[in-house]
């Protein structure tokens, strides 16, 4: 008899979480102005918010915490860190920040320019505010298979090449910064790039001359993909397939809160050191001093260590199994959601669901905070609050998809908890004909407003 699959650790210590009531739970959303971000944590049974800082760290993390040098300036646990991502990512030079958007902001604000485009496959969000903030333009160039979420294909957050060699085309070259490709695509569904559309993104965006940036919150997930699922990688470790992806890239930016197993962190790195000492200055004014940033010595250890253990296929397996597993329990429920499961989350189709909700009323936020009331479930709309508004018209952006994400923490729940969320948004499933109004916004920030969105019911 074959054994049967278990995961490549055992629980050390257990943190005890609060079941609720419907009445409470219609209190604390109604208080916390119907966004899912103001709940308290202890309003949430399963949260699924994130998967950023949420996850639970190695042994080995927490001993080397214990070793964090926390001198301001040349500390070792600096050198520790610079190591690491020489050795597992190829980037000579890099400088620290707390997580991966001071990060963007760093470089961002060291080379974007009002009126520049920033072309990419589907930036995030944090990505895209800090783009438009600076009055530059992200257009998105992601394959238009991406936006049809029942599509089984292997690499559906690719970039477009045709779309991208358009624009860098028509566009003057000192216009284009850098081109940013993601990995894994988020937005789309937490869909992995291939390696040959990162190698033939890089070759075009150099055909024109221009950097090539990675965002790679998730890069040992899209290795794990390619490794699986692309055509002759089979037989070739992850860290080996992690120095192929960097190769091909000239910048990279990091929240190390999603693949490195940290609570807070995140650099940016570069191949260039002209470009590194241009964005030192940003470094020192935003976050500290370049060789600690907004990080603490114990943080970077802890990041050094993730980034060797979040680079071995056990650890990525064990995680990416747990997400296709509430693929499975939804499957059987007839739930859709981006196919094929990604790396770090469900992307459940909400436009799917609630058929009867219109897009103006904020389709999968609906679909969010009705999971939260079903289960305590918490969620996060990749919809038309996250598309925010039009930086010109100041008309609220409709996304081809709207998507209540679940993104899995790492190594914190058991799949106990995911028959729960399954069985969750079955009930919600269930009653879905007779949820046909959503919410208005009454109060929103000009810039990535779904963080601090207040909003209200339809009558």
């Amino acid at each position: 008899m074959k054994l049967p699959y278990a995961e490549p650790y055992r629980i050390k210590m257990v943190e005890p979480i609060r079941l609720s009531t419907r009445s409470d739970r219609e209190r604390w959303i109604h208080d916390a102005k119907y966004n899912l971000f103001m709940l308290r944590s202890d309003q949430v049974f399963i949260d699924l918010l994130t998967d950023s800082g949420t996850g639970a760290m190695s042994d080995r993390q927490w001993s080397s915490m214990m070793l964090g040098d926390e001198s301001y300036a040349g500390a070792s646990s600096y050198f520790n860190m610079k190591h690491a991502i020489r050795d597992i990512l190829g980037f000579d030079y890099f400088l620290p920040t707390h997580q991966g958007r001071a990060a963007e902001n760093v470089l961002f604000s060291t080379i974007v320019h009002k009126g520049d485009i920033i072309p990419g496959n589907s930036h995030f969000d944090t990505t895209k505010g800090h783009i438009e903030f600076r009055h530059a333009y992200a257009p998105d160039c992601t394959i238009d298979a991406a936006a049809d979420t029942q599509l089984e294909l292997p690499f559906k957050g690719e970039m477009d090449l045709n779309k991208l060699e358009k624009i860098l085309s028509e566009t003057p070259r000192e216009r284009i910064p850098c081109v940013v490709l993601t990995v894994t695509n988020n937005t789309a569904g937490g869909q992995p790039v291939s390696m040959k559309n990162i190698r033939e993104t890089s070759a075009l965006c150099h055909k024109y001359g221009i950097p090539l940036l990675l965002d790679s919150a998730r890069f040992a997930e899209n290795a794990y993909f390619i490794k699986t699922r692309e055509e002759g990688y089979a037989d070739v470790s992850i860290k080996d397939i992690v120095r192929e992806m960097f190769s091909y890239a000239d910048i990279m930016t990091m929240s190390s809160k999603k693949d490195a197993i940290v609570n807070m962190g995140g650099f940016v790195a570069f191949k260039s050191e002209e470009l590194w000492r241009r964005c030192q200055v940003f470094c020192i004014m935003n976050e500290g001093y370049i060789t600690y940033g907004g990080m603490s010595g114990r943080d970077m250890n802890a990041l050094a260590q993730g980034l060797d253990e979040g680079t071995e296929f056990d650890t990525l397996d064990a995680r990416i199994r747990q997400v296709a597993y509430l693929g499975s329990k939804l499957d059987e429920y007839g739930i859709p959601y981006q196919r094929p499961a990604g790396g770090h989350a469900i992307f459940v189709d909400a436009k799917q669901i609630l058929r009867h909700v219109p897009k103006e009323q904020f389709v999968a936020q609906t679909l969010g905070i009705e999971l939260y009331l079903e289960g305590g479930v918490r969620g996060v709309e990749i919809g038309a609050i996250l598309a925010d508004r039009d930086p010109d018209t100041r008309e609220n952006r409709y996304p081809k998809l709207e998507l209540l994400r679940l993104a899995i923490p790492r190594r914190t729940y058991t799949n106990n908890h995911m028959d729960v969320v399954a069985a969750a948004l079955a009930n919600v499933k269930e009653r879905a004909d007779q949820i046909a109004k959503g919410f208005r916004i009454t109060h929103e920030l000009p810039v990535m407003r779904h963080f601090t969105v207040e909003l209200e019911r339809i009558p």
